[in-house]
């Protein structure tokens, strides 16, 4: 087996793969240290806007857990010692990256091919690269000829003091919330151009005592309960269908919210969304609000015109001079499995079988691609819930159609049509339903508006969708 990605997503699928007695997999992570997108997202303020206990694998609980929301640092930690402390490590590869994965008919393995031009054999083969892979870089005039520093927040530059400099940030979502507070105090000038507002919620973090933690470690009963709770009160409180009350609760406490810590009329209705609640993601933030006051901070929602050798032109034809571009736009999640060249059955590939419009069986398999199948895969993406939930949910899932080839030597396994026809209606009717076809432009959308990043559903009926193998869904062959 070939595992593509060290993240949780890997990790949960290596476990779930011992706990059956397979042994023989390696998991190929390009970055040079397990931890996926908390490896790679080390930018100042990186948090997650889940709570620490729910974000975590429900078989490695974490006692000591500092706070509520933890920091990416911690997070890190904990995943890389999740890898040593199952032993999986030692079956990564690390600094390979797997660009070509080609289904070979005539011998029933996949050929995979990193980028130094190794080859590699896999009976199955399991993406868990996810949604945030590839970062989006916009296509601003001039940005090519700019003569100071410019990087994306997934690839901080951490050689780049920004003490003194003149920043620019563009884009005001889930990374840039959290980096502005981190460095507006240490810029001479924060100039922060948004599109967009967004519908932001106070983050409750606090920092858990020595006797929580203590009895967290003492009684992991006390953990779970904990746990349960957390898991309750987001099932309970997600909200993404249209017209759902909980929607216009939200966006009271979001207004509620801005109009307490924003007292400049003008400002608070540069940073007033005007589409509904949930329509985009929601973000969590104490202390952004506050940055965006400082005498050094300056909002911008005049479109950038474009980019100069030294400073950035609106369309107003006003010039703000900097020195640093922090590229905050996000990634390109709407396109899975983005630079791996995927063929299966024929010589199709994967990206021209999807047409621009990517979709899997529950997010996991696609016809015409025997023995593959993807972890964080199209519409599995939480509307509020842990993510790992899902990624635990799918490892089950993936290891239960791998006992079903390992009944059958050399068989392999593959989505029926009418399977994948029945799920592909079911799946537009729930998601025709939802806020996230409110109008508004967000990554849950492909350029042609189509849905495929999304889950339309709680994590709890996706658990119970994927608790078992059915085979009758698939075509089992040798």
């Amino acid at each position: 087996m070939a595992i593509l990605g060290a993240g949780f997503g890997g990790l949960a699928m290596a476990c779930s793969l011992a706990r059956i007695g397979v042994g023989d997999f390696v998991i190929f992570e390009r970055h040079d240290g397990v931890g996926g997108t908390w490896r790679a997202n080390s930018y100042p303020g990186a948090a997650c806007d889940v709570p620490s206990h729910l974000y975590s694998l429900s078989f490695a609980p974490n006692p000591n857990w500092s706070r509520t929301y933890a920091a990416q640092p911690e997070i890190l930690r904990y995943i890389e010692d999740c890898y040593e402390r199952f032993d999986v490590r030692r079956r990564v590869r690390l600094g390979t990256e797997i660009v070509a994965a080609s289904w070979q008919d005539d011998r029933r393995c996949w050929r995979l091919t990193d980028g130094d031009g190794a080859a590699y054999e896999a009976d199955v083969v399991v993406s868990a690269i996810g949604l945030f892979h590839t970062p989006a870089i916009p296509d601003l005039p001039g940005l090519a000829d700019f003569t100071g520093t410019v990087f994306h927040s997934a690839r901080w530059n951490h050689d780049r003091d920004l003490t003194g400099r003149r920043v620019a940030m563009i884009g005001t979502g889930a990374s840039a919330i959290q980096i502005a507070p981190a460095i507006a105090a240490r810029t001479m000038r924060l100039s922060i151009y948004q599109r967009t507002p967004a519908w932001i919620l106070p983050r409750k973090d606090e920092a858990f005592t020595d006797d929580q933690k203590r009895a967290f470690a003492s009684d992991p009963a006390v953990a779970l309960r904990y746990r349960a709770e957390l898991y309750e009160q987001y099932e309970q409180n997600t909200s993404f269908i249209a017209g759902d009350p909980a929607a216009d609760l939200i966006a009271a406490m979001a207004d509620s919210y801005r109009d307490r810590k924003v007292q400049d009329s003008g400002l608070r209705a540069k940073l007033t969304p005007g589409y509904p609640a949930g329509c985009k993601r929601v973000l969590i933030s104490s202390d952004f609000y506050p940055a965006v006051q400082r005498d050094n901070v300056e909002l911008v929602t005049d479109h950038i015109e474009r980019v100069l050798p030294a400073a950035i032109r609106t369309v107003d034809g006003r010039e703000r001079a900097c020195d640093t571009i922090v590229l905050c736009t996000g990634f390109r999640a709407t396109q899975y499995l983005g630079g791996i060249d995927v063929t299966g059955r024929g010589g199709t590939s994967i990206h021209d079988h999807w047409a621009d419009t990517p979709r899997a069986f529950h997010g996991l398999a696609v016809r015409g691609f025997p023995n593959f199948f993807l972890l964080y895969g199209p519409n599995t993406n939480q509307g509020g819930n842990s993510i790992i939930l899902i990624l635990e949910a799918q490892a089950h899932f993936v290891t239960a159609a791998i006992q079903a080839i390992r009944e059958r030597p050399g068989s392999s396994v593959e989505v029926r049509p009418e399977a994948m026809r029945r799920y592909l209606i079911e799946l537009e009717a729930a998601l025709a339903g939802t806020v996230w076809n409110g109008g508004c432009k967000s990554y849950f959308q492909t350029a042609g508006g189509d849905i495929v990043t999304q889950l339309p559903h709680t994590s709890g009926w996706y658990r119970e969708q994927t608790r078992r193998f059915v085979e009758d869904d698939f075509e089992l062959s040798v």
